[in-house]
């Protein structure tokens, strides 16, 4: 999947200065549309170290309500997480129905990180995959919506910019060891992102590849891609609002279509007693 992307796609400033800012409104606006629709988003976020993720991010927040988005960032687990299911630390910071919630890097880490690093056996991040689609696919089927960004650089773009940023000491804090690791085993790294992205790139939750090399146009990308995945889901819950049943939409149709109903089965009932000449008693005539 990787080398059918185009790493060379630019976005010129012009353009960027067109685009951007009516994601961002969109988004805005789509967030509280969400909310009161009691839809909740998940996003997650994939990538090579120094690739953007963060640039994105920090772009999200400058647009989205921090009352109703949360952000996760992805850490070791704790004694006490490691006594569940390995993904139980992320089901419990799922979001609430309306709330949005990112993931930074999340589930993942078990077939990449974990992996490379043998923290975790063979059998057990081969294993993942499955754990992996069945959870993303509970989501989508719940209502949920998943959205899943890989952002790719090459392994000669990954060096420049950490370079960058190392020499920068108000960037140097971004950069660690593991980095600049990821960058000297940029072939088994690949060769692992690939086996991820054939695993668990499903119809459920399919993944979206994002050329990073130019930032613009990586902004852009992913906010299209988030925005119409919100749109989408908005539309279907408008088409089929009683779908989850929980939520407050859903019981206010169910209750409009049970009066319906009883409306409707009365009004033949009252016909056919008529054509029987055995019309049914009116509240008004006791």
């Amino acid at each position: 999947m990787l080398d059918d992307l185009d790493l060379d796609r630019r976005l010129a400033p012009e353009r960027y200065r067109e685009t951007f800012p009516e994601l961002k409104e969109s988004l805005r606006k789509l967030q509280y549309e969400l909310r009161d629709a009691e839809i909740p988003t998940v996003l997650v976020f994939e990538g090579w170290g120094a690739s953007g993720k963060g640039d994105v991010f920090q772009k999200l927040g400058q647009c989205l309500d921090p009352r109703i988005f949360r952000a996760y960032p992805e850490t070791p687990p704790s004694e006490f997480e490691r006594r569940h299911h390995w993904l139980w630390r992320y089901q419990v910071r799922l979001p609430e129905d309306g709330l949005m919630t990112l993931f930074d890097r999340a589930w993942y880490h078990r077939v990449l990180g974990e992996r490379l690093d043998k923290t975790v056996r063979k059998k057990e991040w081969r294993q993942a995959y499955g754990h992996i689609n069945e959870f993303e696919r509970w989501l989508t089927d719940d209502g949920q919506i998943v959205v899943k960004l890989f952002f790719h650089l090459s392994k000669r773009e990954q060096r420049r910019r950490l370079r960058q940023m190392d020499e920068d000491p108000h960037e140097q804090w971004k950069v660690d060891r593991d980095d600049w690791e990821q960058n000297e085993r940029y072939k088994p790294w690949r060769a692992a992102i690939e086996d991820m992205l054939a695993h668990t790139d499903t119809r459920a939750a399919p993944w979206t590849l994002v050329p990073a090399t130019d930032i613009r146009f990586a902004r852009v990308a992913a906010l299209e891609v988030i925005v119409r995945r919100m749109r989408d889901a908005l539309a279907r819950r408008q088409k089929a609002p009683a779908d989850v049943s929980r939520t407050r939409l859903a019981a206010r149709t169910l209750k409009s279509q049970r009066a319906q109903r009883a409306d409707e089965a009365l009004s033949r009932a009252r016909s056919t007693a008529e054509e029987a000449g055995l019309p049914l008693e009116r509240e008004g005539d006791r």
